[in-house]
């Protein structure tokens, strides 16, 4: 039976887990009791910050026990984990943070490219009304919640669509983007790592990643903290593929300071 997380209620010095062998074992009681193990969740039930639990996590993974994913871990074997993207409500604040920085990156006419996902979701339904764009995205959602604003042309790439993250993939996807050229592409990633450069699970949302890069004059990461230091199954590009990097302020500085070294512009936002 999985023991009990510490009383919030408790004193200070007793609701913390102060060592991390006691933290670490109770990491993985959780992922064998629940099959995940949420940041978030783990850092409030016990007391210590987000920081600490990521901390964790990487020591963990490094023995092997578990393996990293965005905004949390899943028990090895579990690599390919992927919430749907109507599921990932986690880091609302900081998604919101960033996605206003990003507006400012918005050409003041011409052409972007918003990849699927939840932060571009969100940058989406920051559009501006008086701002004459086209827009190409490869989410059905994405394009919907756009048709309100009429100065906007909106496309779609066309494609088989992925149930869990709504993003078209396949030929009719590949086809369109080797047929436009856009001012500045707004990315998204499941996994991002200095060694291992952008990944995410499925391998046909990563060849159509691929080819947003090279559909773009600017390309543009949209991301919160949380999927920095991970690595998922299919790699579609490395950080000098970017142009920028927007994320939010609670990023490592670890590896803030990593990935600028290797030559990424970074904004926290």
């Amino acid at each position: 039976m999985m023991r009990p997380l510490p009383d919030r209620n408790e004193s200070r010095s007793e609701s913390r887990v102060p060592f991390p062998e006691q933290r670490r074992g109770l990491i993985l009681e959780r992922l064998r009791a629940e099959g995940r193990a949420e940041v978030a969740s783990i850092a409030e039930q016990l007391g210590v910050t987000g920081e600490t639990v990521r901390k964790d996590l990487m020591a963990l993974d490094q023995l092997g026990l578990l393996r990293r994913v965005h905004g949390g871990a899943v028990p090895v074997g579990r690599l390919t984990y992927e919430p749907a993207v109507s599921t990932r409500t986690g880091f609302i604040a900081e998604k919101t943070r960033i996605a206003k920085a990003a507006l400012r990156h918005l050409p003041p006419g011409g052409s972007v490219l918003l990849d699927a996902g939840s932060t571009t979701a969100r940058l989406a339904s920051m559009f501006p009304h008086d701002k004459e764009l086209t827009v190409y995205t490869n989410t059905l959602s994405i394009a919907t919640s756009l048709l309100n604003r009429p100065m906007l042309t909106v496309y779609t790439l066309g494609g088989r669509v992925r149930p869990l993250t709504e993003a078209e993939v396949d030929d009719w996807a590949s086809r369109s983007l080797s047929e436009i050229n856009v001012d500045v592409a707004f990315l998204g990633a499941n996994a991002i790592s200095v060694d291992r450069g952008l990944t995410t699970p499925d391998p046909a949302e990563a060849a159509v990643k691929r080819l947003m890069l090279d559909s773009a004059r600017r390309r543009i990461l949209l991301a919160d903290h949380s999927k920095f230091g991970c690595v998922s199954n299919c790699k579609h590009a490395d950080l000098a593929d970017l142009d920028l990097i927007i994320t939010d302020s609670d990023l490592d500085g670890r590896e803030l300071k990593a990935i600028q070294a290797a030559g990424v512009e970074v904004e926290l936002a």
